[in-house]
């Protein structure tokens, strides 16, 4: 994508996207482990866990009525928008990402490990729908990128014409 760029300009725009990168992973990490806003789980209380795909999510569907609008946002819009810019970054940053299911695989990987780190250092539940909710977002975020770099590549196409 940046190879039609010159070299100082493609190393600014690389070095660029790592500090945002860095950042991102930074805020990511902050806000999923370190929140005062994160539930905690005692010491003497238990972790609870969702191990039945969609059974959060039809919690927050079916009480969507019942509870605090910026709850049901917070958890699932929340989720989804968390994980974009890790597939947006991915494929600018790392070759190997380019395609689709690699970004996936990466996002869910990640999802998987943040989720049972959250578990075992009690700062959280392991939910298998926030698995699937942060790799959708993923997904949504390597959308955009390929949306992004058609931009781009058109973009550049008119400035050498």
């Amino acid at each position: 994508m940046l190879s039609n760029l010159n070299y100082k300009n493609r190393k600014l725009i690389l070095t660029t996207a790592y500090l945002l990168f860095f950042l991102y992973l930074g805020l990511a990490a902050t806000l999923l482990f370190w929140s005062p806003y994160r539930q905690t789980v005692s010491s003497t209380g238990s972790a609870d866990s969702n191990l039945v795909p969609f059974h959060t999510i039809a919690s927050y569907i079916q009480a969507s009525g019942k509870i605090n609008t910026s709850i049901l946002v917070t958890n699932l819009a929340g989720n989804v928008l968390a994980f974009m810019p890790l597939g947006f970054f991915l494929p600018l940053l790392f070759a190997r990402c380019i395609k689709f299911g690699w970004t996936i695989l990466v996002v869910f990987l990640a999802t998987f490990g943040t989720e049972c780190l959250q578990f075992l250092f009690r700062v959280g539940s392991f939910d298998i729908d926030d698995i699937i909710l942060n790799t959708i977002g993923g997904a949504l975020g390597f959308t955009i990128f390929k949306l992004f770099a058609l931009w781009l590549q058109s973009l550049l196409r008119q400035i050498e014409h």
